[in-house]
Order: structure tokens, then sequence, then C-alpha cells
């Protein structure tokens, strides 16, 4: 029996940045000289509970990540892939090579999140040991609205069951297998991991996650990320 779990992460980042723009893909953009990409590697290069990670990246870009990966001693990445046309599918080639290094729990994290820190990290792994699943979410703070097909609100949201959902979201490995393959069998594809995992029946546990751990998208978020870098 082993004494620790081994601990591998797919971060998929072959998407192109449509709502960012830009000549190259957002998560290559540098906050004070740094990509994106390389800042989120390196939160789960230096948590010694991580033990794997695989990058899925695109194809036209590919030569670029090796060579940062190279560069920067990103030591615990063990593969670059090639992505898919979606998210899910980026994710799935990772797993399909993750897999290789007998992982027993996978966390899934999103290549432009780079703020992520070394207890949320944690904390999702030893939620996932107790519940299989689970993922980081924090409270939002907005009123939420259901509108009609006319531009007309509708309905109002109790906040007090709704989660803004960020990563890295935690399964079991053979888990997230089951569910994605299901989700192929079906031709679906989810908005999150996590959906995937809750078609199969199974809870997701909440795990308490930070407001600063943004997922930088547009313009106003990557200013905003530099302001968090900064400060």
């Amino acid at each position: 029996m082993r004494k620790k779990d081994k601990v591998g992460v797919v971060i998929p980042a072959a998407g192109i940045g449509t709502r960012f723009g830009g000549e190259k893909p957002k998560q290559l953009i540098a906050i004070n000289g740094i990509p994106i990409l390389q800042l989120t590697i390196q939160k789960f290069q230096e948590c010694d509970a991580i033990d794997f990670i695989v990058i899925a990246y695109h194809s036209d870009y590919f030569d670029d990540i090796k060579q940062l990966v190279q560069s920067e001693n990103l030591t615990k990445v063990k593969s670059v892939v090639v992505g898919g046309k979606h998210r899910q599918d980026s994710v799935w080639s990772g797993i399909n090579e993750i897999v290789k290094f007998d992982v027993d729990i996978l966390l899934i994290h999103d290549a432009v999140r780079p703020f992520v820190s070394n207890k949320i990290i944690s904390n999702v792994i030893q939620a996932v040991k107790e519940y299989e699943a689970a993922i980081p979410a924090v409270a939002p703070k907005d009123t939420i609205k259901i509108s009609d097909d006319d531009g007309f609100f509708i309905n109002t949201l109790d906040r007090n069951i709704l989660f803004a959902v960020q990563t890295p979201q935690g399964f079991k490995t053979k888990i997230i297998i089951e569910a994605f393959q299901k989700a192929y069998a079906d031709k679906f594809y989810g908005t999150d991991d996590s959906s995937l995992v809750e078609r199969l029946g199974k809870k997701v546990k909440i795990v308490e996650g930070v407001y600063g751990n943004i997922k930088i998208t547009t313009k106003e978020d990557f200013e905003y990320a530099s302001y968090l870098y900064r400060s």
C-alpha cells in the first residue's frame, strides 16, 4: 500500500483567448514580465502535494510552451500534449496522458488562474481523499436574477445557496475518467469538469475558495491581475 497518494494536475491551456484579444494567447501574456501560464504552473511546482503536471496546449504554440517549461526548470511538468477544439477535449487529452503516471488524485486547473494558493490546493486534495470529488467556490457578491427571452427579469435567486466555482477541481482518478467517458458517450459538453461527475450521480464537496483566485478572461481582468501581483 502506498504511503502517499500520487497527485497529478492537468492544465488545459489550448484556448486562444478570443474575448481577450491580442496577437498571442492570453496565457502567454506577461504580468510584470512573467507569462500568466508560468505563474500558474509555478504554484503547483512549488506545492509539495503535487507530483506530476501535464499541460494541454494549442499546436501552434507547442514549441513556445516546451521552451518555457525547460527554461524555467518546471520539473513537475512531465508532458505537454496537443489540446482539442473545446476545453473539455483539452482536459481529456491531458487526462489520457497523466494516467500514465498512475495518479490516485487528479486536479484540473485553469491556465489563466495564476493566484491559486497552496492552501486551496491542499484543501481540495484533502477533500477529495474524503469525498472523492471537490471544488473550491465562493458566494456571489451580487444579486443574481433570471431573465426571459424579451429581456425582462422574471425571478431573483437566493444568493445564500449560490456559488461561483473556481479551480483546481479535484477528483479520484477513476471517477473523473468514468465521468468523461459517459459525457462523450452521451455527446455531452459541460461548462466545467464537476458537471460531468454530477451526471454520474456523485456529490461534489464544496471547498472554501477565495475571491482573489480570479480567472483572467478580459482585459479588465488582466489589469486587476496586475494589481494583485504588485500588491
